[in-house]
């Protein structure tokens, strides 16, 4: 019995470090998860800054409004990085052009805003930011996300 108890406590390190294992693995999965087609879904990742990332895009102002269009593609919310003045209001219009996207609802939870993403139809979001700073958009999932960046 003492034996067969020496070997149960023996094993128990390597059960303990079984899950971290599965943790690590998920996590890299999860490290990419930022762009493209989701149909594994594993976590809630971060969008992960890209070295070569492209300039954040700037809006059209029109009667005063800040107007960005955002499209819905299989490489995420394009563009990704939006910038805009505060004080200004701001109009995202945002259509979805793939089905292979988990991108199906736009969600602003800084601003409670979570607008269903039909396939090629323009869907409006407008607010008015009063202060510098960032807001992230994501999909419902937050798998595919992207910021507007207000100065």
């Amino acid at each position: 019995m003492k034996k067969s108890l020496m070997g149960l406590l023996a094993a128990l390190p390597l059960i303990a470090a079984a899950p971290a294992v599965a943790v690590d693995e998920h996590a890299k999965q999860s490290e990419h998860a930022g762009h493209g087609d989701h149909s594994a879904h594993g976590g809630t990742a971060k969008k992960a800054a890209a070295p070569a990332q492209k300039p954040a895009s700037a809006p059209a102002t029109k009667n005063g409004v800040q107007t960005v269009d955002l499209t819905v593609t299989s490489k995420g919310f394009e563009p990704s990085d939006v910038k805009v003045k505060a004080g200004q209001p701001v109009r995202l219009v945002v259509t979805r052009k793939t089905a292979k996207t988990c991108a199906t609802e736009i969600v602003m939870a800084d601003l409670g805003i979570n607008k269903p993403l039909p396939m090629d139809t323009p869907v409006t979001v407008e607010f008015t930011p009063s202060k510098s700073g960032t807001l992230r958009y994501a999909c419902a999932m937050d798998h595919i996300s992207g910021l507007v960046t207000i100065q």
